[in-house]
């Protein structure tokens, strides 16, 4: 259950970055709201996915897949662009998750 947990906080973590850029772009008070739930939404469930998995696995997944999924969603949503060696690294960050996940005592 704590890695169901954990994927759902990577998602809203993604939500929530991409949130940021969204409401820079519209910039109204109600748009700043997003952002600011979207914050608590994901800090909550990191914190219950950390119940039943390591800190430093939980916080890395997250942050890890979070990162790579910003990179996406920013290319996706918002035009941005990325290099090869962006790629590259983006790539091996995944690898990096892959592992910690595959070794995680969890």
């Amino acid at each position: 259950m704590s890695w169901l947990i954990l994927v759902l906080a990577v998602l809203t973590e993604i939500c929530w970055a991409l949130s940021l850029k969204w409401a820079s772009n519209v910039g109204t008070w109600a748009a700043a709201v997003v952002p600011v739930v979207l914050s608590f939404a994901t800090m909550g469930m990191l914190a219950l996915a950390m119940r039943g998995l390591p800190a430093g696995t939980a916080y890395s997944i997250w942050s890890g897949l979070g990162a790579v999924g910003v990179i996406l969603g920013g290319i996706l949503l918002f035009g941005e662009r990325v290099s090869l060696a962006q790629g590259c690294f983006m790539a091996l960050t995944v690898v990096g998750v892959v592992g910690t996940k595959l070794l995680s005592p969890a």
